[in-house]
């Protein structure tokens, strides 16, 4: 039976008293730290344990969507998304790039500056047009995968149920190899962390209620405390060698039928996002005010990994210093 408690009914406190940062997820396997090389990083505490940045060689990023910064920090539905803000980093000046969804998702792959996102206004299926030959982060050498919730098939370029093609890039890349055996359904992932599998870029992209599409900000705080632990509980993780960042592709609102210019903005609340740093080398607590974006993610993402800068990732701040990387 599937447990249906929302985060949003747990306080803070009682989220780490109880700790639910252990929980079993929903990736088929138990949150216990496993076996393997350990640097003093869990679930229960997964940043902070290294003094000094270390070499990442894996990095993993989470979308969410459709929910602007004040919804979320402070909010009692988010009560498992706020506790890892106060255990791990938080980027308080972070900006998505434009409006609706799709672009935002090209944007951070791929690093394409706006007057080649409107190709994909508005959030067009991956066809036609709604298409681009572009260089993404998917195809700079590194081994990658993309884990889609609820995606029938790998690589399916048609929505189906809670699954969103537009939520999943990498089918937009008409260059892009591999698709087929890299862009997969998310079960995959519980299997490549157990066998030391996971690659050097992971996209992970939640079906349409657990991302809060569809479905509310405690639906999504409760997807999170089921699978992150998971993550966080990793030989992967635990060993030093992995981080996280967990952002939403835009807030709610804004101008969605000729996209907006977001990348700046510092007065538009649907221009301003919660994006999460988890690292074991990232402080407790730690918050950083300078102003951030999805080329800044993507940037940070390529500065990690030893790759070079896409497009617009080399024009903004990489998040590397700011959050101890």
């Amino acid at each position: 039976m599937k447990l249906r408690l929302a985060a949003g009914a747990v306080g803070v406190s009682a989220l780490l008293s109880a700790g639910l940062l252990g929980v079993t997820g929903s990736l088929g396997h138990a949150s216990a730290a496993p076996s393997g090389p350990a640097a003093g990083a869990s679930a229960g505490h997964p940043c902070g344990t290294k003094a000094k940045a270390g070499s990442y060689r894996h990095v993993i990023w989470i979308f969410m969507e459709n929910q602007a910064y004040n919804a979320i920090i402070g909010s009692s539905q988010a009560s498992y998304i706020n506790a890892v803000a106060r255990q791990c980093g938080l980027a308080t000046n972070y900006h998505n790039i434009t409006h609706p969804s799709l672009p935002n998702y090209i944007a951070a792959t791929s690093g394409l500056p706006y007057s080649s996102l409107r190709n994909f206004l508005p959030d067009c299926g991956p066809a036609g047009s709604c298409v681009t030959s572009a260089r993404s982060i998917f195809a700079q050498g590194e081994t990658w995968k993309a884990y889609d919730e609820s995606m029938p098939s790998s690589c399916d370029r048609s929505n189906a149920g809670t699954y969103a093609a537009r939520h999943n890039p990498a089918t937009y890349y008409t260059t892009l190899r591999g698709c087929t055996s890299s862009d997969v359904p998310y079960s995959r992932l519980a299997s490549d962390l157990a066998h030391n599998q996971l690659p050097a870029f992971s996209f992970i992209t939640p079906n349409l209620i657990d991302d809060m599409h569809n479905g509310t900000i405690s639906d999504g705080s409760t997807w999170l405390s089921r699978n992150l632990p998971t993550i966080l509980s990793s030989p992967e993780y635990r060993g030093g060698s992995t981080a996280v960042f967990i952002t939403w592709d835009e807030g709610e609102g804004g101008g969605y039928g000729a996209g907006e210019q977001c990348a700046t903005s510092t007065s538009d609340t649907s221009c301003h996002v919660v994006t999460l740093v988890i690292s074991p080398s990232t402080h407790v607590g730690t918050r950083s005010g300078t102003l951030f974006n999805h080329y800044s993610l993507l940037g940070t993402a390529e500065q990690l990994l030893g790759l070079p800068k896409l497009g617009l990732a080399a024009k903004y701040p990489a998040m590397t210093s700011a959050f101890n990387l």
